[in-house]
């Protein structure tokens, strides 16, 4: 027998470490306890059961990125195919009640499915005091419990400047874990940083009519593919998101309640309603004592492992808190589910980090899998890789005519949004142009890329792409008539056309 109380204790209740702990009741083992304790922000926003994706991430975010696509759609595209709609503005709590509700019904199915499985909630912070003790305090007395294995799957939290660095953003700032239970409007917003998570956020409050500013120091989403970065952008910019090149030094509020910045770079001083950072994120160890008991950690806190395997070799660790992980849900998932196969079934499967596909919500999407054109080329030469695109409009956005913002437009016939889609595929000419990065700028591009995926997966080729019919009209048969390199000199933006297809 087991000199354990536990088989497996798992501290985050996220969707790594609910999958984990599900998973290893169905692999075979006895008793596994899950620990969830959520540190309210420093504005007093906390949340249920599920983790920063389902309470303040991917779940809330695209809820509110449907919502907003709604906005362009009613006020735009409707009148031009006949539909005549009094639209009046939108309602922000209607929204976040909404959202809210949704939110609020799957926390209480994970408490559910964990009591369905079996496995032992426990809504208190979890201490690791040795390889197999974790200690938490309950009743304002200090519990321990001993476990075989210890799996960390704590996540991440946002992260904001300090007091030194730029007065008043820890006092005065949100960030994406208070935005989506926000009680009012945000009104006139300032969101710092170029993430996915700064630009999707940035996006959603633009179509749904709140004037947004970008404060950005350099690029747009770095380590994504550079032209796909600069092509989300530029589709923002045109409809209605303004962009600034410098950042916030000083925060400070007024007496009408409102919050003044000061920038860098010589930027006038400016007034917002809301100030939102989204400046990456740091994992949520500091609290775990993992130092103490032998954990290696990196330089940001997150915990370096080979396998999953940290330093300890009964502590796991899965998700954002993984250094050099991937911070995205699915994977968080898909690794614990793995690993504690291995732990109870005798399983010998790796999590492959490698041709993972993501998708980032901004108004116009960004799906992307594999490799970027920069690190293509870096890897095998300039000479040795192929680029293939096209750029187009959507059938449907070109058809209503829809308009840039009056912001974007360079003269008076400057009216219509540029071409919202780019397909892109990067291939290595050595390997008969196998595929090596999949890119898609455009509508619904999350939906499109994770099929393509599963072809990059398998080592498709160009020629691949080439032998497929394409269903018509759709966005993504594009992906199955690219002829134009960016190697030729030619232009591969449409003039006119019928999407993604070619009519003829």
């Amino acid at each position: 027998m087991s000199s354990y109380d536990y088989d497996l204790v798992v501290i985050g209740g996220g969707s790594g470490g609910m999958a984990a702990a599900k998973e290893a009741m169905l692999c075979g083992a006895k008793k596994v306890a899950l620990f969830d304790f959520v540190k309210p922000t420093v504005h007093g926003t906390k949340w249920g059961l599920g983790g920063t994706c389902v309470n303040v991430g991917c779940i809330p975010k695209k809820l509110m990125h449907y919502a907003a696509s709604m906005g362009p759609a009613l006020h735009g595209d409707a009148p031009h195919f006949g539909w005549n709609i009094e639209v009046k503005g939108h309602d922000w709590n209607a929204m976040i009640d909404a959202v809210q509700q949704y939110v609020k019904k799957l926390n209480f199915s994970y408490r559910v499915g964990l009591r369905s499985k079996k496995v032992e909630y426990i809504n208190a912070l979890g201490r690791v005091e040795d390889p197999h003790t974790v200690s938490y305090v309950k009743n304002g007395e200090t519990q321990k419990l001993s476990t075989k294995y210890i799996l960390i799957a704590v996540g991440g939290r946002p992260n904001v400047p300090s007091e030194e660095e730029v007065p008043g953003a820890q006092q005065y700032a949100i960030t994406s874990d208070d935005l989506f239970s926000l009680k009012t409007s945000p009104g006139k917003t300032l969101v710092v940083g170029a993430s996915y998570i700064a630009l999707e956020c940035a996006g959603f409050l633009t179509e749904l009519g709140y004037p947004t500013t970008v404060a950005v120091r350099s690029i747009l989403l770095r380590g994504f593919d550079r032209q796909c970065a600069e092509k989300v952008g530029q589709m923002m910019q045109e409809m209605g998101t303004r962009f600034v090149r410098a950042l916030p030094t000083r925060i400070t509020k007024t007496t009408s309640g409102k919050f003044q910045v000061e920038f860098s770079d010589g930027l006038p001083t400016e007034e917002f309603d809301t100030i939102l950072y989204a400046t990456g994120r740091l994992p949520d160890t500091q609290l775990l004592n993992l130092e103490a008991v032998g954990v290696k950690l990196d330089d940001k806190g997150k915990i370096i492992a080979t396998c999953e395997q940290s330093s300890v070799p009964s502590l796991f660790v899965v998700g954002d808190a993984l250094s050099g992980g991937l911070e995205l849900t699915p994977v968080a998932i898909k690794a614990g589910e793995l690993l504690v196969r291995r732990l109870f079934a005798g399983s010998t499967v790796q999590m492959d980090y490698h041709l993972v596909p993501t998708a980032v919500f901004t108004p116009f999407e960004y799906g992307a899998c594999g490799m970027s054109e920069e690190a293509a080329i870096e890897k095998y030469g300039q000479a040795n890789v192929e680029v293939y695109l096209f750029e187009f409009p959507t059938l449907e956005i070109a058809a209503a005519h829809r308009a840039k913002v009056l912001s974007a437009r360079v003269n008076e016939a400057d009216v219509e949004l540029s071409p919202n889609s780019l397909t892109k595929l990067v291939c290595l000419k050595s390997e008969n142009e196998r595929v090596l990065g999949f890119h898609f700028v455009g509508m619904n591009a999350g939906e499109i890329t994770q099929g393509y995926s599963l072809a990059l997966k398998l080592g498709c080729k160009k020629s691949d792409f080439d032998s497929v019919v394409g269903i018509h009209p759709t966005d993504a048969e594009s992906f199955h008539s690219l002829a134009i390199t960016r190697s030729s000199g030619e232009s591969w933006v449409a003039a006119g056309g019928c999407g993604g297809g070619k009519c003829g």
